[in-house]
């Protein structure tokens, strides 16, 4: 059973199990800048969700660090992905807490522009 709470007028809901299965609108998966198909679990995502997700992503071409960008979610079952890409950690002094920010804020940016309450 999800563990819930209501912030203002969000239902917050925090599931156990594989993002790649979860039946949502979207899904946000931590990206490297070119959209490529990485480890982990970027690499579920793009194996599981099959070859459109990467398509997306190669006629996108890129996506700066602490942004994010939509595509089909492709045989998910979340309809979209949202790529967020995030820094890579050089010991903080490369302004690295702030692009996470900015790529957790603009995946919620991203989920609200197109009307993804899930």
């Amino acid at each position: 059973m999800p563990t819930q709470a209501k912030i203002g007028k969000t239902m917050l809901r925090l599931v156990t199990g594989d993002i790649a299965d979860q039946d949502t609108d979207a899904v946000v998966t931590a990206a490297h800048w070119r959209l490529n198909k990485g480890t982990g679990t970027d690499g579920t995502i793009h194996t599981k969700g099959g070859p459109r997700i990467y398509e997306e992503c190669r006629r996108i071409g890129g996506c700066p660090i602490g942004d994010a960008v939509i595509t089909t979610g492709g045989d998910l079952k979340a309809r979209h992905v949202i790529h967020a890409v995030g820094p890579v950690w050089h010991g903080g002094e490369e302004h690295e807490p702030e692009f996470l920010a900015s790529a957790y804020r603009r995946s919620l940016e991203v989920a609200v522009q197109h009307g993804l309450p899930s």
